[in-house]
């Protein structure tokens, strides 16, 4: 019965990684949103309890080997970025890349529910804060970067620009 409660704390842990992080993309009116993002970061978890089982003990005595973990994680950062490519969209008339943002999340995700899975609890949550406060204040931090620094950037940009005009560089002394 232990084994049933921590199989459910983690894959529950895990979908709720993938609620948290999927509500920010589905409020902002993504594709990918609170379904797509739970379901990535349960089928992680499943995944490395595949590999990685809750009782190790009795794993051991039944001679499944615990190294091919490494092996099924590189396959889902392999594979979760064919639906991060999905999520993508090149806008060849504005010259303007979308959904990197779903793609990321998407991808990082995946690895929340492959930690939550391995029972690293701790670091799946404090990965669930982190990645919730970069979706959360991203774009606030771009504008408030966009508005104080790269105005000042352009200003000197042109500055510089015209001061290289007014000096003569025909290589004549």
């Amino acid at each position: 019965m232990d084994e049933w409660i921590a199989i459910a704390v983690r894959l529950g842990l895990a979908g709720l990684a993938g609620v948290v992080l999927g509500a920010n993309r589905w409020l902002h009116h993504k594709s990918a949103g609170v379904k797509t993002h739970a379901l990535v970061s349960i089928g992680a978890a499943v995944a490395m309890l595949i590999v990685l089982p809750v009782d190790l003990v009795a794993t051991e005595n039944l001679g499944i080997a615990t190294d091919p973990a490494s092996r099924v994680l590189q396959g889902l950062i392999t594979g979760i970025g064919f639906l991060g490519a999905g999520v993508i969209i090149h806008n060849a008339r504005g010259k303007r890349i979308q959904g990197l943002t779903t793609a990321a999340s998407i991808w990082i995700t995946t690895l929340i529910g492959a930690a939550i899975g391995m029972g690293q609890l701790t670091l799946g949550t404090i990965a669930v804060v982190a990645t919730g406060l970069v979706l959360l204040t991203g774009n606030a931090i771009e504008r408030f970067v966009d508005k104080h620094f790269l105005a000042h950037l352009e200003r000197a940009a042109k500055r510089f620009e015209s001061w290289t005009e007014s000096r003569s560089w025909s290589g004549s002394p």
